[in-house]
């Protein structure tokens, strides 16, 4: 397995990715996209979009693409479009990158034929693709036996299940093998291509095309933050299901996995073996997920202070909560409260001032059309002193900032004891988390009477306050 990167956007590769020597008619400007009946639409147009529209005037080298079926034609995709490959199988022989873009069910096996052309690919020095589902076609073909890889948290189960060799990470939105590539769902397919421009030419040229595409040229942060379930839909029809059924409804409850064996008349080694055969992951990797998982969903949908989330979803700690909330979705619980929390208006009085007694705003949130975190409507300023005319001064909120994380590694029974006990190590490789929820963001303490200091985003406000009071 050679070397490469773990990770989203969120810096330049770890490790060296070596140089691949093409064997034959392989050219590395060359990306073959291999497209399959069925597989969406959005999926298969973003490596399309990316290397195939010539945009050197704003300083993007360009490549030479290629689209080929991957199976007779005419292929089917979203919303009943067919389309036609000017390209077949053989043309795979001319490219130094292959890309297959989506598969269209996890329970069917790609052509053989397409399977051979990959393998044939990869053997002759290409670099090969995989976005979200394509995975499945790179594992059908061998290409990740004992490799790390990644595809949409939905399917991630699914796929360690089907090839336990394959080392299925779904925090991750994409992941560098050196020459075998995968990505999450749909947008992190354009991280995958941004990071192999950038990875070809630079960080000037993958720049240069993300502000064409409108997207950022980084993602902080991996897919965790996304994930909403974490088991294949087979497991309804195992004997460990009703196991797995009590263990989801008694989250609040402090229990370990010996306890979960017990209850299903196991050994502790056999219930391990028999739990990572069904799910693809360790019993006690699954449960913490699951735990910080309900911790995801109370964050977004209740006011419960973290100390009562963290006693909700059974750790032991609020620390023990922060730990493990950090080490899987790369940001804290209070960051991750504010991106994703619930949008509900709040109610507001005649002069449009809040209702003594409702919550705080929380700094970061929006809601549409109206002020940040104060839920409300457009128009809707309350009156502060110091306005000659009534109306309010804009707020200004200092940005959050982000700082890569360092090192990783999936939890054991040691890290899971150690974030119990309080004592937390550092996040996956690759990701950025935002500003600790002890700091309260980045803001600046202010002086003592709860004037902002000089120079502070609300020191006009405050001034304007002083000479009203005066």
């Amino acid at each position: 397995m050679g070397p490469g990167t773990l990770g989203s956007a969120a810096g330049e590769p770890s490790l060296p990715v070596p140089a691949r020597k093409l064997s034959g008619r392989r050219r590395p400007e060359i990306v073959a996209v291999l497209l399959f009946s069925g597989a969406p639409i959005f999926e298969s147009s973003i490596p399309l979009s990316v290397f195939g529209v010539d945009r050197q005037d704003a300083g993007v080298p360009r490549y030479r693409l290629l689209v080929c079926a991957g199976e007779e034609g005419p292929l089917a995709t979203t919303g009943g479009l067919t389309m036609t490959a000017p390209y077949g199988l053989e043309a795979l022989a001319r490219a130094g990158t292959v890309v297959v873009p989506a598969w269209r069910s996890a329970a069917q096996l790609p052509p053989p034929e397409a399977l051979a052309a990959l393998r044939k690919a990869h053997h002759e020095g290409a670099r090969i693709i995989g976005l979200c589902t394509g995975a499945f076609v790179l594992a059908a073909a061998g290409l990740l036996d004992g490799r790390p890889a990644t595809t949409h948290w939905m399917y991630a189960p699914t796929l360690a299940k089907r090839y336990p060799q394959v080392q299925v990470d779904p925090r991750e939105l994409f992941i560098d093998d050196g020459d075998v590539l995968t990505s999450a769902g749909t947008a992190a397919g354009i991280d995958l291509c941004l990071h192999v421009v950038r990875t070809d030419h630079g960080a000037e040229a993958a720049a240069a095309l993300a502000r064409r595409l409108v997207v950022p040229a980084r993602r902080t942060g991996g897919q965790a933050q996304y994930i909403d379930r974490a088991l294949p839909e087979e497991i309804g029809n195992d004997p460990l299901a009703e196991v797995v059924t009590w263990a989801l409804d008694n989250l609040s409850k402090q229990f370990d996995v010996e306890a979960l064996a017990a209850r299903a008349y196991m050994s502790r080694r056999t219930f391990d073996r028999r739990f990572r055969s069904l799910t693809g992951s360790a019993p006690l990797q699954w449960l913490i997920s699951q735990r910080v998982l309900q911790a995801q969903r109370l964050l977004e949908t209740t006011e419960a202070s973290v100390d009562e989330v963290a006693r909700r979803c059974g750790f032991r700690s609020p620390v023990a909560l922060r730990g493990h909330f950090r080490r899987q979705l790369g940001v804290s619980p209070a960051v991750y409260r504010t991106t994703f929390r619930s949008r509900r208006p709040q109610p507001v009085g005649a002069a449009g001032t809040p209702v003594p007694g409702l919550p705080l705003p929380v700094p970061g949130a929006a809601d549409e059309g109206g002020l940040p975190g104060f839920g409300l409507p457009p128009g809707a300023l309350p009156s502060q002193p110091g306005s000659p005319d009534g109306r309010a001064e804009p707020v200004r909120l200092p940005r959050p900032h982000t700082r890569p994380r360092q090192g990783g590694g999936r939890p054991d029974s040691a890290d899971h004891a150690a974030a119990e006990d309080g004592r937390t190590e550092g996040g996956a490789r690759g990701r950025s988390e935002g500003p600790p929820e002890s700091r309260g963001g980045n803001q600046p303490p202010g002086p003592p009477g709860g004037l902002p200091a000089r120079g502070h985003p609300d020191a006009a406000w405050a001034a304007g306050r002083r000479r009203a009071a005066e």
